[in-house]
């Protein structure tokens, strides 16, 4: 729970409030909406989401003044958020909504369209639409005269927020953060970073992917503003962050060499930033390093967490010492958050003592899924604690730090070989390749190895011969294909599943 105000998660806001009640709470374009705005649209919304009785709240809007407030209103009114995405397939949201039992959904006036697809059958959701009245839904009417004197007050138990994350099952799966996850978590930031009141975030994250609770909670705790990165600023990135002042960079890595690309990674170009901080991927030595060069006065970490563990559960702060304790030119995950511990999981199922997959306990770990079957394998009870199997390899390297290998997933076998992608990815990048990314793919002889790479092209034997100085023979790639850029999805990760079916596509000749 928030030390200061014993409110939960929303309890950052109000004292964001109380240190800058005139401060800009979030900048989306030309909008700004001041803390004292923001709390008196989540306050009036509130009263209208307690007088429905809403104990769990979507929220389908684009960033902008009703979703972000529109999150503050539905953790006012004591209920959980559910962030929806607004591009998302009508059927996948519906899914979201099922599986959530939301009650109530505020809707933006873009999204209003998608109503009654949204709500065919589902007389029970209530919506809450801000800018226009919609004609789907029962409709609720955000009356002054019933606004909330106060927010209510949450226990640590209670859900602040229920995040999706893709299901192996093809459906989303429901991951649940309390407002106790979160006040621990934030508590261990607030005490590890010194933001102020001057600081101005970077929003770059959608609203459903869990690091975006860092933007915004960690903005308003310090009464700072969240400002939102418009995909177009990239370009120019170092002009943008210095005409909006940005202080605080967050974003997923694969960002640096979006920037490179643009010619923004120039010495010194970036002189602004204090503090960056980069999640969702493994961070590449090379762009921490380039990254800092730009912006020499700024810290640089790489932080690490599933959904599961609450936003992230570890941090490495990048020094000129970080590549010595690299494996596979990957910056170290770092150390656990105060308060958890880790064991690793052994291939036969038995505990390591060095190398395996990353099981964590503690005070972040969610309490579980919206449907207790997706917890099938996903959790084991060792030492009378639960732990969270992260599908991570990871190696310990000593001072309590340890180094990200891959997702368990990334280790294929190919003709009696156990290769490690990222080891193949590696030796690619020191071969010449700008960046690469290899997959195990069906071939005429069972699985093979397709490596995609930037950079100028490189003659096939030439890459071949470069490899063998470095791989066994049977774990250099059989297929390459330069690119001049790797695709990225929705949370701006490198898209494997977009280059596992271009690799697929190659193959078959389709």
């Amino acid at each position: 729970m928030d030390e200061v105000t014993g409110e939960g998660l929303h309890g950052r806001f109000l004292r964001g409030l109380a240190k800058s009640p005139d401060g800009v709470a979030v900048r989306v374009g030309p909008v700004s909406m001041t803390y004292a705005r923001a709390h008196e649209l989540a306050s009036c919304w509130a009263g209208a989401l307690v007088r429905a009785d809403a104990r769990v709240v979507g929220v389908l809007a684009a960033k902008g003044v009703t979703a972000y407030a529109g999150i503050l209103a539905a953790l006012y009114a004591g209920a959980a958020v559910v962030p929806l995405r607004p591009d998302f397939p009508v059927a996948r949201t519906r899914q979201m909504l099922d599986a959530s039992g939301a009650t109530a959904l505020i809707v933006d006036e873009a999204n209003i369209a998608a109503l009654p697809a949204l709500l065919a059958g589902k007389d029970d959701v209530a919506v809450l639409a801000p800018e226009s009245e919609p004609d789907s839904g029962t409709v609720l009417v955000a009356d002054p005269r019933y606004r909330l004197d106060q927010p209510r007050k949450a226990g640590p138990d209670d859900p602040a927020y229920l995040l999706f994350t893709s299901g192996s099952t093809g459906r989303p799966k429901g991951v649940v953060i309390t407002h106790g996850n979160a006040g621990h978590y934030f508590g261990l930031l607030d005490a590890r970073y010194d933001f102020t009141p001057d600081d101005v975030f970077s929003q770059t994250f959608d609203l459903n992917f869990d690091c975006s609770l860092f933007d915004l909670f960690c903005a308003w705790g310090a009464g700072a503003t969240a400002a939102v990165i418009p995909p177009q600023s990239y370009r120019e990135l170092p002009r943008y962050l210095a005409e909006h002042g940005v202080t605080v960079w967050f974003s997923t890595p694969s960002v640096i060499d979006l920037v490179r690309r643009t010619e923004g990674l120039a010495d010194g170009g970036m002189p602004g930033l204090r503090w960056s901080f980069f999640a969702g991927e493994a961070l590449k030595c090379r762009d921490a390093d380039d990254w800092q060069r730009a912006a020499p006065g700024s810290t640089v970490e790489n932080l690490y967490g599933p959904t599961e563990l609450t936003i992230t559960v570890a941090a490495h702060r990048w020094s000129e010492d970080s590549a010595a304790l690299a494996v596979n030119g990957v910056v170290p995950i770092g150390e656990l958050n105060g308060g958890h511990d880790h064991l690793l999981l052994a291939d036969d199922g038995g505990f390591a003592d060095d190398e395996g997959e990353l099981c964590v306990t503690g005070p972040q770990l969610t309490p579980g899924y919206l449907d207790p079957a997706d917890e099938r394998g996903r959790f084991l009870e060792h030492d009378g604690r639960r732990w969270y199997r992260t599908g991570d390899r990871v190696r310990r390297i000593g001072d309590g730090e340890l180094a990200y290998l891959g997702r368990l997933d990334s280790q294929v076998q190919v003709q009696g070989w156990r290769v490690e992608l990222a080891e193949v990815e590696q030796a690619l990048r020191a071969c010449g390749a700008h960046d690469a990314v290899t997959l195990g793919v069906a071939g005429d002889n069972g699985t093979e190895l397709f490596a995609f790479y930037l950079g100028e092209p490189i003659a096939t034997m030439t890459l071949v011969r470069r490899l063998r100085e470095l791989l066994p023979e049977g774990t250099i790639p059989k297929h390459y294909r330069n690119l001049a850029e790797f695709p990225l999805n929705a949370n701006r990760k490198v898209d494997r599943l977009a280059l596992a079916a271009k690799a697929a596509e190659l193959l078959t000749g389709s």
